[in-house]
């Protein structure tokens, strides 16, 4: 005979370490949705610019492809998650199945090239930081990326003169120097991790100029 159901016991969505990561990986999930649900809502009134809108939505937008990936057995598609959690974020849905920020789906006769640019390379950066920070090391996992970013970087003109760049090419050629399966140090990866950083925060400084593309 089972035990008597005490309304008082805080119900437990798992009862293992396995099923406790899921769901908090779950509720990552559904926090991206909301966050880029009101990152549209702003972008669209103006409360953000489109400087500062475009990394945002392009940040969230890749942690939403990371999570997805991470959750993809219990996700069969983003339509079925926000329904099973009855979520109500018609814009979010629209920018993920459109999968690049506004600035870039509806930019002008002006600039689209440069706005599309911008977008790639941004989320160059962000899968580059990514990889560090969930500790890949060796050579074959990192240059392909870095390599990936360096030549989006380069297609700036103002970026010949930005200190990230002459960084980011110093770490291809280390990179360069290296076996397929060699590992750079903690030290080597916390240094790149900043220099990455840098670059990251100085490319955005160098287009609020509007920088011209080569």
């Amino acid at each position: 005979m089972s035990a008597p159901l005490n309304l008082d016991e805080e119900v437990r969505l798992y009862t293992t370490n396995t099923e406790r990561e899921k769901y908090g990986l779950l509720a990552t999930l559904f926090g991206v949705i909301v966050a880029l649900e009101y990152l549209e809502r702003a972008y669209v009134r103006d409360s953000v610019t489109a400087a500062e809108y475009s990394p945002a939505c392009t940040r969230l937008l890749s942690q939403y492809k990371t999570m997805l990936k991470l959750v993809g057995d219990d996700v069969p598609s983003i339509e079925q998650f926000m329904a099973r959690y009855r979520m109500d974020h018609p814009a979010a849905l629209h920018r993920i199945q459109v999968g690049v920020p506004a600035t870039v789906e509806h930019s002008s006769e002006a600039g689209p090239e440069t706005a599309k640019w911008v977008a790639e390379t941004t989320q160059n950066f962000i899968t580059f930081m990514d990889a560090l920070k969930l500790r890949m090391r060796a050579k074959d996992q990192l240059h392909p990326i870095l390599q990936e970013l360096v030549t989006s970087y380069a297609r700036f003109k103002g970026s010949k003169d930005w200190e990230g760049r002459s960084k980011m090419v110093g770490w291809l050629i280390t990179l360069n120097g290296m076996k397929a399966s060699e590992e750079l140090t903690e030290e080597q990866a916390r240094q790149l991790s900043f220099d990455i950083e840098h670059a990251y925060a100085e490319f955005f400084r160098g287009l609020s100029g509007k920088e011209d593309h080569t």
